[in-house]
């Protein structure tokens, strides 16, 4: 994931570079941002799931079942949150994102109940 969209931004650059109009253009502005929102959200993904995995070492003690789904949760956000951006930079209509950007949200609350459920496998662990 990390590498992915780490690719993604270099990508973006080269776009701007050429001076590509599919992405520069006045008109592509929401496109622009959806791109650049995709990169950004998806490298951070990925330092967000490195920060998991390290976490995951001091939860030693805690329900694997709960363990699991948070880790879950966190995949699900991982790929939608930003994917729903760079699905919806991808086609855009009249200045507003593709359909995919129906994605977005769905993975910020797959994100948000990840988190949830590791800040309760901390507390539980520390118990």
């Amino acid at each position: 994931m990390f590498l992915v969209f780490t690719i993604l931004g270099l990508l973006l650059e080269a776009l701007h570079g050429f001076k590509i109009g599919w992405y520069l253009d006045v008109g592509n502005e929401t496109r622009r941002m959806m791109l650049r929102l995709a990169h950004v959200h998806g490298t951070l993904f990925g330092a967000v799931n490195i920060l998991f995995a390290v976490t995951i070492g001091a939860l030693s003690n805690s329900p694997a079942v709960t363990l699991l789904r948070a880790s879950k949760m966190l995949r699900v956000g991982a790929i939608l949150l930003p994917g729903g951006f760079l699905l919806g930079g991808l086609h855009i209509y009249d200045g507003d994102p593709g359909l995919g950007i129906v994605l977005a949200p769905i993975g910020a609350l797959a994100f948000v109940a990840s988190m949830a459920l590791t800040v309760s496998l901390v507390r539980h662990n520390k118990a």
